[in-house]
């Protein structure tokens, strides 16, 4: 794995991975949550993804004009990808045209014709990102490739966004799997402790025996 790829994963496991009981927007329930926005709007993780995901476009040679996605867990992805490249215009999709101004849906670049790539930071029923792909497709661009930062393989959203994209490939950077095999490795009680300044349990104000990932007691540590 490449050096940016692996810091980007290990930076999602750190930030954006929990583990626990959780209802799911899709009405579901699962016993991990990923925030993924924890992660695109760090500093240093803005930048991995900026990095990660222009060198999987490249390699793709997809050549787009241009990057978007469906607001809000696209813009931070568009941004870095953007700034990052030097070159790639951005654009962000509206979940409803505005009822005021111009009244449009896709702001930013709007060039019809143009060659985009759409992105996405988490991917469940794949609703919000089949939603960018057809505003994008009725605006008039032509979509290259679609892609998100984490892909949870599960209520079938890969088959939607597979058929909405259609020819254009789906490409995930990485699995729920993925992200949750590095947050174990990260937790491995076996793997040493960093402790902090407090050097107390932040649950119970206790002597602290590790702080990976928090300060915790012997009780809480687990």
């Amino acid at each position: 794995m490449q050096p940016a790829r692996q810091k980007l994963l290990s930076t999602l496991a750190h930030k954006s991975f929990q583990l626990g009981e959780f209802k799911l927007s899709s009405g579901g329930t699962s016993d991990y949550y990923i925030d993924c926005r924890t992660t695109t709007l760090d500093a240093k993780g803005s930048r991995l993804v900026g990095e990660v995901f222009l060198e999987e476009i490249r390699q793709r040679g997809w050549k787009p004009r241009a990057i978007g996605g469906l607001t809000m867990g696209a813009d931070p992805i568009v941004v870095a990808v953007s700034v990052v490249s030097g070159e790639l215009n951005g654009f962000l999709v509206r979940k409803a045209e505005k009822q005021h101004g111009t009244g449009q849906r896709i702001e930013g670049y709007r060039e019809k014709g143009a060659r985009v790539v759409i992105v996405d930071d988490v991917c469940t029923t794949g609703a919000s990102t089949v939603q960018a792909i057809e505003a994008a497709k009725e605006f008039g661009f032509e979509i290259v490739g679609v892609m998100c930062l984490v892909e949870r393989e599960e209520a079938k959203g890969r088959a939607g966004v597979e058929k909405a994209a259609a020819p254009a490939p789906f490409i995930a950077i990485f699995t729920a799997n993925d992200v949750r095999q590095e947050h174990i490795l990260q937790n491995d009680d076996t793997s040493p402790g960093i402790f902090a300044v407090s050097g107390v349990c932040e649950l119970c104000g206790r002597p602290a025996v590790t702080n990976n990932p928090r300060n915790r007691c012997e009780a809480h540590k687990t």
